[in-house]
């Protein structure tokens, strides 16, 4: 099995996705186990010293003012971590909780947290055991971090709260620690508020996301090419020196991919022999810019990530010269801006591939295919439905793409009195991702389909790889109505899956 490494400069996203979604195994590096201990003996003589320092001998937030004595230092740390697992709802998902259980584990590697070797080594063991703490839905205002979804974790290293197994099985956390030879943590100073001071659940679903939109946007330049060819479009506007002449990245780079796809068709450019239509529509023509654009967005959202991940977020933190300084660093505004960006440029694309599809199923705009794309209008309704189903799915990115970083909420009697929402910014984000696979599958069942209507014209050698790659996955094509269902189940697994990008790349080579 891959085993991850984790030392105290950061870890990259590939790691991220290796540990949360592959599960593969942590172990820390020898400079991480002599940065935390070097960091945590900076914390113990602070910690014997009668100056109160915040988070080693004082309370929290708003309450940071009572000074608290050393007989009573290590219940508050169990406190924070009980009091602050206050979860409620479903069950976040298992990638979820790895990913940020595993970024919280950087953190601590970093040595800027005082946290022991011996609590980072736990967390390494829980992850490889296969235990998933049992976090809940909301909680976090993605300010002091994420911190009640941070707490359930930490909840799970003390021998409390509920957990999963690498069976899937939810038991009391201590049952699971003790049955894969894990000794439950005992906390001490500045500990538990190390534990859940951090960005980390945003960040590990703003990785994911990044992961998952990279196959989807290289799906959409693909279903947005065979629409063309499937409406006789003109490839002349994809050409590389239109786009550079307006140099932004991804729109080349999505141009250049439905190209790739095109060459060789036998459908495209025929509308020019049709005198009404002298350019495609919109929808059509524009593509690559609206791809490209949401392209340009990931770019800027992966820098913000890899910022994000080479970063200690703890508050307070143990600076190299031995100093324990409190700062803002925990505030999650640079990934929920870049997490709500996403939600915006996720529900555009959706939108565009959508009116794509209307106009495959508009015998007035679709340029001589049946209505609806149906087997004998009329008594069939072919694929009217399914653009319902799409436009629906549209309509939710659209409420999705509404910011959650532009609110706040004020908290903690007015001491956390500005929030970001970034781990509600990323929530959203999941389910945008999750619908525009949707709608992405939507498309491809219908463009798929009027292709193979264009009787007597031939599809490029890559469509047809499409075409026979995604009705060997058990999506049928053109014929007499039938239960739709379960082709837009099999569209979207198809999707789901990155097969549709793997058919494409079988003639056209890798995309960009």
């Amino acid at each position: 099995m891959h085993t991850v490494v984790v030392g105290t400069a950061g870890v990259t996203a590939s790691d991220v996705l290796a540990v949360a979604r592959a599960g593969a195994r942590i172990e820390l590096s020898e400079e991480a186990v002599a940065a935390l201990a070097a960091a945590r003996s900076v914390v113990d003589a602070l910690a014997a010293k009668p100056d109160p320092v915040y988070g080693v001998s004082t309370g929290f937030g708003a309450l940071a003012t009572r000074h608290i004595s050393p007989d009573l230092r290590a219940q508050l740390q169990r406190n924070i971590v009980r009091s602050h697992a206050a979860g409620m709802g479903p069950r976040v998902e298992r990638e979820v909780v790895r990913a940020l259980m595993f970024l919280r584990l950087k953190t601590v590697c970093s040595g800027r947290t005082g946290v022991r070797p011996e609590v980072a080594q736990t967390m390494a063991d829980v992850l490889n055991a296969g235990i998933t703490p049992v976090v809940h839905e909301y909680g976090s205002l993605g300010c002091s971090g994420d911190l009640a979804p941070l707490s359930h974790c930490a909840l799970t290293l003390m021998g409390e709260g509920d957990a999963e197994g690498p069976d899937g099985t939810v038991r009391p956390a201590g049952e699971l620690l003790a049955a894969h030879g894990i000794t439950p943590v005992e906390l001490r100073e500045k500990e538990g508020l190390a534990l859940l001071n951090g960005t980390d659940g945003m960040l590990g679903m703003l990785v994911m996301a990044l992961a998952d939109l990279d196959t989807l946007y290289k799906s959409a330049d693909i279903t947005a090419a065979l629409t063309m060819e499937a409406l006789l479009g003109t490839d002349k506007v994809l050409a590389p020196e239109l786009h550079a002449i307006r140099p932004h990245p991804g729109q080349a780079a999505s141009a250049a991919n439905m190209a790739a796809v095109l060459k060789g068709s036998g459908l495209t450019g025929h509308h020019q022999d049709d005198a009404p239509r002298v350019q495609d529509a919109y929808s059509v023509r524009c593509a690559p810019q609206v791809a490209g654009a949401g392209r340009d967005t990931m770019a800027h959202a992966g820098l913000v990530a890899e910022r994000e991940l080479a970063a200690a977020v703890d508050n307070p933190v143990v600076l190299p010269d031995g100093r324990v300084e409190s700062n803002g660093n925990f505030h999650g505004a640079p990934v929920a801006y870049v997490l709500d960006f996403l939600a915006v440029a996720v529900a555009d694309l959706g939108s565009i591939a959508e009116r794509r599809t209307d106009r495959l199923l508009d015998k007035n705009r679709s340029h001589g295919l049946p209505p609806f794309l149906a087997d004998d209008a009329g008594v069939d309704s072919g694929l009217m439905i399914a653009q319902y189903t799409q436009a629906a799915l549209v309509g939710e990115l659209k409420r999705l793409a509404v910011p959650a970083s532009a609110d706040s909420i004020p908290s903690s009697a007015m001491q956390e009195d500005h929030v970001s929402m970034g781990w509600s910014a990323a929530r959203k984000l999941r389910t945008a991702v999750d619908n525009l696979t949707r709608v992405i599958a939507v498309e491809l069942y219908a463009a798929t389909r009027a292709i193979q209507l264009r009787e007597g014209l031939t599809p490029a050698p890559a469509s047809r790889a499409v075409i026979d790659a995604v009705r060997a996955a058990g999506v049928e094509g053109p014929g007499p109505d039938r239960y739709l269902a379960p082709d837009l189940a099999a569209a979207d697994a198809f999707v789901r899956a990155g097969h549709l990008v793997a058919a494409a790349e079988t003639v056209t080579g890798p995309l960009r």
